[in-house]
């Protein structure tokens, strides 16, 4: 087991349950997360950070 400490940039969703959804799909893609936090939004880009700590 190795954890990792990845980063995502995820497009923001018509609800935040949708939101919650996207991350996760592509937290699950890198391993199995432990952890993750949004730490900025770009609305011009309607791109939200995602940083995350996940075993892999």
């Amino acid at each position: 087991m190795t954890t990792q400490f990845i980063t995502l940039e995820i497009n923001l969703q018509e609800t935040p349950a949708q939101l919650l959804q996207a991350i996760e799909t592509q937290l699950r893609l890198s391993g199995e997360p432990l952890r993750w936090a949004i730490t900025s939004v770009d609305f011009l880009t309607q791109k939200a950070i995602v940083e995350a700590v996940v075993i892999s």
